[in-house]
């Protein structure tokens, strides 16, 4: 590996920090609809479905009942012989009743699995935005001070101070006392 860069262009440095920029937004913001929609998803099945499905088989249980007893009705009544089209809504009715039963049934079945098909990748998403909050973050910071340091040493003139640290001043002598002749004894 080399010991030395080389930079050709401090544009592309910017720009490439500009493109990092950009697409931690962008990621944060697909990563925020994500999680929403998981939200949402949670939402839906534990509140919406499970409510409108047991509205929905109370309805149709009521529904089942009125088509049994207008059939009963029809079967007392003098005036036919077989109550086909009673029959058939009883029929209907009893069908719809067991396909919202059914369906009632589905959404307890992913309402239990729902977490713990979700979570683990919950998990991955979590850990992504904290890569996006904190590592790219940091490596923006990084290439905000590398464009800066080289910023720099392009704005030096050929043949001037290099940018290293100037060479540390020479410790002080140690005093000497002009009377005295030789090392002092305590």
């Amino acid at each position: 590996m080399a010991d030395q860069a080389r930079v050709t262009s401090l544009e592309a440095i910017e720009a490439f920090r500009n493109q990092m920029i950009l697409f931690r937004e962008r990621a944060g913001r697909v990563l925020d609809e994500v999680t929403e929609h998981l939200a949402r998803t949670r939402n839906w099945l534990e509140q919406d479905r499970a409510t409108h499905w047991q509205h929905e088989i109370r309805r149709l249980q009521r529904e089942l009942e009125q088509r049994q007893q207008e059939l009963f009705s029809a079967r007392l009544s003098a005036f036919r012989d077989t109550p086909l089209a009673e029959q058939v809504a009883v029929q209907r009715a009893r069908q719809a009743l067991e396909s919202a039963q059914d369906r009632a049934r589905r959404v307890r079945f992913w309402q239990q699995q729902f977490e713990p098909r979700v979570q683990p990748l919950a998990r991955q998403i979590e850990k992504l935005r904290s890569h996006l909050n904190q590592d790219l973050a940091r490596a923006l910071a990084y290439l905000t001070e590398i464009h800066r340091t080289l910023a720099a040493y392009a704005e030096l003139e050929p043949g001037s101070a290099s940018l290293s640290r100037p060479a540390p001043e020479p410790p002080p002598a140690p005093a000497t006392d002009p009377t005295s002749s030789g090392p002092s004894q305590p």
